[in-house]
């Protein structure tokens, strides 16, 4: 008989009366049995739930070790790990703690050590920053700050517990509380009432509610009472989420499908501090090539070369600006990776030259696959070198993609990683310079690849169940350490659909094959925005939609979108309409041209965004819950995508059927970029939105480097930087940042970089000297100054100089931008 608990009275040892007992009890003596009862019920139910669920139990040891606390239980062990002031880390498992491997963490603990307190009821682990306090009996654990403010706590009832091979860490819920991130993750801003999984899934035409997708990030955020906290689930293998979609909001819960409990927990006071310690954890993006942040197009296929390059010259002639063009899966010899086509592309060297000379980078797509094919060379090397993951007798595993029945290649072990980054050389030696990975979940046709495949797993030994969600990882590293190899110095544009946390050191991320629809246009900038607050900048959508033909008003808005979206790529699919800017219909190509030349304006600002982001691990597009986390109106559904696009400039991205916008514009002062006007922050306000003119502002005291319009980034823009700078009421400072955008020479000092303040009080604007060896490409500076409408003078290093008025919202000056430092005062 099972009670209305889930709890199985059998396994309890009745509590028996004894013959002295049996007579007719007083109220009190009711009570009191009714109490002992129930005392034992909760202490049975601490090990036991539904037959086989077993939580950990009561205190029996503990052992100090350097960084390490060891705590025994009665029925698991908890280690629990120094990292850093606001860093620790806990595991769990039944059994002992054993050498552990992780493809998502790459920093080592910083110096420093617990001070450690115990006492019979509880033991205290203290850092500069947090105060961790074990339970005894019960364990469980509760994590403060210094300030004794508890952040997160496992719920008391449960704690920590195993179900079979599954272990679940439950936790309670505050009446507030919010949850961000996951990453690659439909739904809402705030993840609160929905539960998600983490198992890489090829999923065509996703649902706006689909779950999972493509990339598995199982690190969140938790907001509440003004705190923020962040954990990490460092387990490969199926991983969920739940945050109060099925327990009454009682406590959220987060789960291992088997293996250790493994995670980070993060106590920075702030997201951005959170999120400078999990990439610092996991890593941060590198800077990408510079040409990899302008237009790209792309389509499922140009084919034959003829088709590639008569799409480029009408770029060039259109004069709509463009830097990549990517070559689909009919490039290559009946789909085999590595092969070219040798009736379509018979001449990949010349096509590329050309191709490079009308100023356009090449991209080819990847697939894992290798097809069984005895005499293709990639499939000899791979089978002569037992390159290709097995079942345990020793048998192949063969799965069906575009080239047929194929192999694949076991990325987590290194020497197969080389023998791929190697065989990149008949890609690179043409002049292929970006590199796409797609069905890298991994996706074989029509079937889940069989829990029961082994994998090298760095010599660690493990299944499918493991190396599931890290193949898309390996992959990518793979790609990008061997073509940055091959490309000797110069940077790789490395491109996945899958991955897993700490993806954002090797690759950037699309967000799979998504539709043509304004409910996916306004998905993709939250999801965008989630995969920012998981550590991942380079990222966004296929703009337009992928699947399907959009409306001619949803290809302007998505365009105008894009501009504002780290990633800038327009692709289709097959049997679709054509998708080029000029192929759908009139006034598109004006307004496509208007919209991308903005986005090459804004280049300096965009590396510059892109360089914070290897700092800080700030994203490029930054969810409002970043800077404005205690503000309840971010939170609302109808403004739950708005985002900040670098440090000043404020998106809202609206449908294209609208041509008046609801915003909320959040605390502060806010000016709408295309027509300087004024708005007072803190307020909600209906705006106008033309298609070709999405809701965009800059903030108050806001710092904006632009440059001239170019066709593509091998083009030199004019030697003037346009330096905007808006009034405002609080200080501000911007950091400016150049290198040469091709190569890793700023690694050895080759970098120009320059701090910019602006004092409102001190009525100062401070060019600091630059840093670095690299000579800047400009040579001027057309200072811009927004919303001074009283100014009269202005000194430069104590030089009056006159200003000019361009239009009545604004004045500008033209300075000399050498490496010498500033000091501007206006009156």
């Amino acid at each position: 008989m099972k009670s209305s608990g889930g709890l199985n009275t059998k396994e309890f040892k009745p509590i028996r009366l004894l013959p002295s007992m049996q007579i007719i009890m007083s109220k009190r003596t009711r009570i009191i049995l009714a109490l002992l009862l129930l005392g034992q019920f909760l202490l049975l139910s601490q090990t036991t739930l539904q037959g086989q669920a077993m939580f950990m139990g009561n205190f029996k040891s503990i052992k100090k070790s350097g960084q390490e606390i060891l705590i025994k239980a009665e029925n698991a062990s908890l280690q629990i790990r120094y990292y850093s002031p606001t860093i620790i880390r806990i595991r769990i498992d039944k059994d002992i703690i054993a050498p552990d491997f992780s493809y998502a963490v790459v920093a080592r603990p910083e110096a420093g050590e617990f001070k450690l307190r115990e006492n019979g009821e509880k033991i205290v682990l203290l850092t500069d920053s947090l105060r961790i306090e074990i339970r005894k009996n019960p364990i469980r654990i509760h994590i403060k700050n210094n300030k004794e403010r508890v952040l997160s706590e496992e719920y008391p009832p449960f704690g920590t517990g195993w179900q079979g091979s599954e272990i679940s860490c439950y936790r309670k819920l505050f009446p507030d509380e919010k949850f961000i991130g996951l990453g690659e993750k439909t739904g809402n801003l705030n993840r609160r009432d929905n539960a998600y999984e983490m198992w890489n899934s090829d999923v065509p035409a996703y649902a706006a509610i689909a779950d999972p997708l493509y990339v598995s990030i199982p690190f969140f955020m938790g907001i509440h009472d003004s705190l923020t906290y962040g954990i990490f689930l460092d387990n490969s293998s199926r991983t969920k989420f739940d945050f109060a979609a099925s327990a009454d909001n009682l406590f959220s819960r987060f789960s291992v499908a088997e293996g250790e409990l493994n995670y980070y927990f993060f106590g920075a006071s702030t997201i951005a501090g959170i999120l400078n310690d999990y990439t610092w954890l996991t890593g941060r993006t590198p800077l990408p090539p510079y040409w990899s942040l302008g237009f790209q197009q792309c389509r499922w296929s140009y084919y034959p070369d003829t088709e590639v390059l008569s799409v480029a010259k009408q770029f060039r002639a259109k004069k709509i600006p463009c830097d990549m063009i990517y070559l689909d899966i009919d490039y290559m010899d009946s789909y085999k990776i590595f092969t070219w086509n040798p009736k379509g592309f018979a001449n990949p060297r010349a096509l590329i030259s050309e191709l490079n000379g009308l100023g356009f980078h090449v991209a080819t797509i990847v697939d894992p696959g290798i097809k069984v094919e005895p005499g293709y060379f990639a499939y000899d090397v791979g089978l002569k070198n037992d390159y290709f993951v097995k079942y345990p007798d020793g048998v192949k595993y063969i799965g069906s993609v575009w080239p047929g029945r194929c192999h694949f290649p076991d990325f987590t072990r290194d020497a197969v990683r080389q023998w791929w980054g190697v065989s990149f050389k008949y890609l690179v030696d043409p002049g292929v310079e970006g590199f796409w990975n797609d069905m890298n979940e991994p996706s074989a046709w029509g079937q889940n690849i069989p829990d029961i495949v082994q994998f090298d797993f760095d010599g660690h030994g493990a299944s499918m169940k493991q190396a599931h969600n890290v193949y898309g990882l390996n992959m990518s590293r793979a790609t990008y350490e061997g073509t940055r190899k091959l490309l000797k110095g110069k940077r790789p544009f490395v491109l996945t659909r899958a991955g897993y946390a700490g993806i954002q050191r090797y690759s950037a991320i699309w967000t799979g094959d998504n539709v043509a629809s304004d409910e996916h246009m306004l998905l993709s900038a939250r999801m965008v925005n989630s995969m920012g607050l998981s550590g991942l900048s380079f990222v966004g959508p296929d703009m337009g939609g992928f699947m399907g033909t959009p409306s001619k008003e949803l290809f302007v808005r998505w365009l105008s979108l894009g501009v504002y979206t780290p990633f800038f790529r327009n692709h289709a699919a097959k049997g679709t309409n054509r998708k080029e800017p000029w192929s759908l219909g009139e006034g598109v190509e004006e307004s496509s041209v208007k919209l991308i030349s903005q986005r090459y304006r804004l280049l300096p600002y965009i590396y510059s965004a892109f360089y914070t982001s290897t700092q800080s691990g700030l994203p490029v597009a930054r969810s409002l819950a970043i800077n404005y986390t205690n503000d309840e109106k971010i939170w609302w559904w109808k403004y739950q995508e708005e985002y900040l696009f670098g440090d000043n400039l404020l998106v809202a991205p609206v449908s294209c059927t609208q041509n008046f916008a609801r915003v909320y514009l959040p605390e502060g002062g806010w000016y709408r970029l295309s027509s300087g006007e004024f708005f007072q922050g803190k307020q909600e306000l209906n705006v106008e939105a033309p298609l070709d003119d999405l809701p965009v502002f800059v903030r108050a005291s806001g710092i904006l480097p632009m440059q001239s319009v170019i066709q593509n980034t091998s083009e030199k823009p004019s030697d003037t930087l346009d330096l905007h700078i808006y009034a405002g009421k609080n200080a501000n400072s911007y950091v400016f940042y150049e290198d040469d955008g091709q190569t890793y020479n700023y690694e050895k000092g080759a970098f120009c970089k320059r701090l910019i303040r602006f004092d409102p009080a001190g009525k100062t604007i401070f060019i600091g000297k630059a840093e670095g060896s690299f000579t800047s490409r400009f040579t001027k500076m057309q200072l811009i100054l927004h919303g001074f409408p009283g100014l009269k003078t202005l000194k430069v290093n104590g030089h009056e100089l006159n200003l000019q008025k361009s239009d009545p919202s604004n004045q500008s000056v033209i300075l000399l931008f050498n490496s010498s430092e500033l000091s501007i005062h206006f009156e």
